[in-house]
């Protein structure tokens, strides 16, 4: 019989990406440990649309139920299960219902990775150009109305607010909230602060040497929203993810000039809100607090500029990196893909022309000459 069930439903932007490729890797090890991660790395994505009730599951083809498929191995499995995925966190107090009564014989916690707000918001801003997004930084998100199938939204990342609609289900002591460090300088501390809430911190999981994402800088981030809306045909999540994400903002195409910025000091202002909130929750209401509550505190942002004031003469700069970049990537592919054609397909004797048309030539007379 099933003991507990985790459910990791966020932040985004904290350190989801490695954590989750140190467990995916790692998974059989901790399997023989006795904590089950159900299913693959991709049903987790899909089971979290299927949860939300989100109308892109079924272009993603999910029409065989993640949710329940995972919920089903976990009520085989006689030990823990981690569930993970970062947009569980926008799910409507209903959805976590549902969530929690799918596992009516186990012991359910929730994790959430935690990290103070203006830096995570500056941070979705630039995964949110990453993905083709095309608005400015005080603009984003699009709505302050909740809709849980809106995984960009506030309802995914605002912390106070996912701590209101988990907690209105799921007991506020098993709400294990993990603040990470602003510089993530040691993203292997966190993963040992997520194993330890678990009892998994004695488990030899295969870390990742180095940070998952790298982020933008201010020029890179202000020249990637301005060309995203020029790229009419990209309107696929796979599109944007492959090529707008794997090639035009990748490192190496992309130049990191490493320069911090900052929102609008309207925006700053209710970001700080926002996250005071969550701190005054976290503080008064229960929640189990795994680390140090004051790291959620705003850091002071006001060195930096504002992405309006980036030049066009900087944008220029950036824009000719990105252009030597990729011709030399196109030319690479070329060379490489003409290489690997040559193999599969051994060129056929050619013969030269001259030689062809002085045969021809000959063989008329010596016909003539009979």
């Amino acid at each position: 019989m099933t003991g507990r069930v985790f459910l990791h439903i966020g932040l985004p932007k904290t350190g989801t990406t490695y954590l989750q490729r140190t467990l995916w890797q790692s998974k059989q090890t901790l399997r023989d440990a006795g904590l089950l991660l159900p299913g693959h790395r991709r049903r987790h994505q899909l089971a979290t649309l299927d949860l939300r009730d989100d109308p892109k599951l079924a272009r993603r083809g999910g029409a065989d139920a993640p949710w329940e498929l995972l919920a089903e191995e976990a009520r085989q499995w006689d030990g823990d299960v981690l569930i993970s995925h970062e947009f569980f966190g926008a799910a409507s107090p209903a959805q976590v219902r549902r969530a929690v009564e799918s596992f009516p014989e186990a012991e359910v916690h929730v994790l959430l990775t935690a990290r103070e707000m203006v830096g995570l918001t500056i941070s979705r801003w630039q995964e949110y150009l990453r993905n083709g997004g095309a608005r400015p930084i005080d603009k984003y998100p699009r709505s302050d109305q909740y809709d849980p199938t809106d995984a960009w939204g506030w309802g995914s990342f605002d912390l106070a607010d996912i701590l209101s609609r988990w907690g209105s289900v799921v007991s506020h002591d098993r709400i294990h909230v993990l603040p990470m460090t602003p510089d993530a300088s040691d993203p292997s501390e966190l993963m040992t602060r997520f194993l330890a809430v678990m009892g998994y911190d004695d488990v030899a999981v295969a870390m990742p040497a180095e940070p998952v994402n790298e982020s933008l800088g201010l020029a890179e981030a202000e020249l990637l929203r301005r060309t995203a809306p020029l790229m009419h045909d990209f309107r696929s999540a796979r599109d944007r993810g492959t090529w707008i994400r794997g090639y035009l903002a990748a490192p190496g195409v992309m130049p990191r000039s490493g320069e911090r910025f900052r929102p609008s000091e309207e925006r700053l202002r209710e970001l700080e809100a926002r996250g005071r909130r969550a701190i005054a929750a976290l503080q008064h209401d229960g929640y189990d607090v795994v680390g140090d509550v004051s790291l959620l505190e705003p850091g002071d942002v006001s060195d930096r500029r504002h992405p309006d004031e980036v030049t066009d003469t900087e944008r220029l700069e950036v824009a000719v990196h990105v252009i030597a970049a990729l011709m030399t990537r196109v030319r690479d592919l070329t060379v490489e893909r003409r290489a690997l054609s040559q193999r599969q397909d051994p060129p056929t004797p050619r013969v030269s022309v001259s030689r062809f048309g002085r045969g021809l030539v000959s063989k008329i007379r010596k016909d003539n000459a009979r």
